[in-house]
C-alpha cells in the first residue's frame, strides 16, 4: 500500500515536456512583467510552470496583477511542445528567465522529480534547479467570464496611453494612482487625475445589450504592464475585458492578464472643467511642443519647470527665464485666436506629457483666465481631453 501511494505522489508532481525555446522565451518575458522581488511572499519570486496536456501554463503574480502565459502544443500547423508528463513546479523567476535566454539550442528539455528538483536540457548544456511545491502558489482569482467586452487591441493602447500618463504617483490618495474607467451605453470613458491635470479620453465600442454598466479603477502601474504585453503580442486584433467586483481580466488568445481593482470613490471629475472660455487659440501641436520643449532647457533648472505663454491676436510668446542661466523666447503664430489678450504660467512637464500624446496635427486650447485650468483638444478628434492647472508666479 505504501509503495502505491509513493508512486501515485511521484506521477503527481513528475513533469516532462520539449518546448520550441523562442516560445518558451517569449511566455517567460511576458509572465516576469508580474513579478517583484521585494514581495514578502517568498514563492512570488517564482514562476509556477504547468504541464497539461493541451500545452504549457507559465504564471507570474505580485499583489496588484497576475499574468498566465499559454504555449499551446501545437498552432498554425507547428508543434509548439511535446508532453511526456503532466505535472507543476516553481522555479526561481531570475535566474530561469536569464537561463532560457542563453540556452544554446532550439528546443528544451524540463522534466522535474518528486523532490522538485528540475532539470533542464539544452543541446549540451544541462541546468538543474531547486524548485518550490507548486501547491503552495496562490490560486488565481476565479472570474466568471459570463459578461465579455471585446475592444481593439489598438484602440486599448490608445487609451491607455492617452490617460495612464496623468494618474497620481502620490499614496496620499490611493485612488488616484489608477485609471477610472465608466462602461455604459456603448461608451467607455477613462479619466485620470493627479489633481494638478486631468486626462481624458472616451470611445465608443462594442457591449452586448445585456451587459451592466460599470465604474472602475485600474491602477496605473497595472495599465502600464498591460500595454507593454499587447505591445509584444503582434498577432492579437482584440482583447477580451472581463470585470468583477475587485478584479478585471484582459484577454488574448494566449495570454490572461488580472489586475486588482482600487477602492474608494474616484471624485466627480466633470466639476473641474471648465464650461465656458475667454481665450481660445489653434497652434501645430508639433511647433508647440518642441517649442515648450525647447523653453523647458532653461525652466527645468528653476525648482519648478515654469514655462510662461502670451497670446494677443495670432501671435503667441513662450519664454522661460533662470536667474542663472539667462531667458529664452520664442514666438509661434497660431492657426486661429479668439478672445482676450492672455498671459498665463504652467508646468513645462505636464504640456510636454499632454501633448506628446496627441496625434492629431493641430490642437485647440481653451482659456478662461490666467488662473483658471485650461483645457486641450486635438482637432478633429472630440474623444480627447486634456485639462493643465496654470502655476502662479506672482
Amino acid at each position: 500500500m505504501q509503495e502505491t501511494e509513493d508512486t501515485n505522489r511521484n506521477t503527481t508532481l513528475a513533469m516532462k515536456f520539449t518546448v520550441r525555446k523562442d516560445k518558451l522565451g517569449d511566455a517567460v518575458n511576458r509572465v516576469m512583467k508580474a513579478i517583484s522581488t521585494k514581495t514578502t511572499v517568498p514563492i512570488l519570486t517564482g514562476i509556477k510552470i504547468t504541464a497539461g496536456l493541451d500545452g504549457i501554463t507559465l504564471t507570474g503574480s505580485n499583489s496588484d496583477i497576475s499574468i498566465k502565459s499559454f504555449i499551446p502544443v501545437e498552432e498554425n500547423d507547428s508543434e509548439n511542445v511535446v508532453i511526456e508528463s503532466t505535472g507543476s513546479i516553481v522555479l526561481p523567476s531570475r535566474l530561469f528567465s536569464e537561463l532560457v535566454r542563453k540556452l544554446p539550442a532550439e528546443q528544451v528539455l524540463i522534466e522535474a522529480d518528486s523532490r522538485l528538483i528540475a532539470k533542464i536540457t539544452s543541446g549540451k548544456a544541462e541546468f538543474s534547479l531547486n524548485g518550490l511545491d507548486p501547491d503552495e502558489y496562490p490560486n488565481l482569482p476565479v472570474i466568471n467570464e459570463g459578461d465579455v467586452i471585446s475592444i481593439r487591441k489598438d484602440l486599448l493602447k490608445d487609451l491607455i496611453r492617452q490617460t495612464v500618463y496623468a494618474v497620481s504617483v502620490s499614496e496620499t490618495r490611493p485612488v488616484l494612482t489608477g485609471v477610472k474607467w465608466t462602461i455604459q451605453n456603448g461608451r467607455l470613458d477613462c479619466v485620470a487625475t493627479d489633481s494638478h491635470r486631468l486626462a481624458q479620453r472616451s470611445a465608443s465600442i462594442d457591449i452586448p445589450n445585456e451587459t451592466e454598466a460599470f465604474n472602475i479603477v485600474i491602477p496605473g502601474t497595472s495599465l502600464n504592464e498591460l500595454s507593454k504585453i499587447l505591445d509584444d503580442d503582434n498577432d492579437e486584433k482584440n482583447v477580451d475585458l472581463v470585470i468583477t467586483a475587485n478584479q478585471v481580466l484582459f484577454k488574448t488568445h494566449n495570454t490572461q492578464f488580472y489586475s486588482r481593482l482600487l477602492d474608494g470613490n474616484y471624485p466627480d471629475t466633470s466639476r473641474l472643467i471648465p464650461k465656458d472660455s475667454k481665450t481660445t487659440m489653434t497652434l501645430a501641436t508639433k511647433d508647440l511642443y518642441h517649442s515648450i520643449e525647447r523653453a523647458s532647457l532653461l525652466a527645468k533648472e528653476e525648482r519648478n519647470n515654469v514655462v510662461k505663454l502670451r497670446a494677443e491676436g495670432n501671435q503667441v510668446e513662450i519664454s522661460s527665464q533662470s536667474a542663472e542661466l539667462g531667458r529664452v523666447f520664442e514666438t509661434l503664430n497660431s492657426e486661429s485666436f479668439e478672445g482676450e489678450t492672455l498671459h498665463i504660467s504652467f508646468s513645462a512637464k505636464f504640456m510636454m506629457d499632454a501633448l506628446s500624446k496627441i496625434d492629431a496635427q493641430n490642437v485647440k486650447i481653451f482659456f478662461t483666465g490666467p488662473m483658471r485650468p485650461f483645457i486641450i483638444r486635438p482637432i478633429g478628434d472630440e474623444g480627447i481631453l486634456m485639462l493643465i492647472l496654470p502655476v502662479r508666479t506672482f
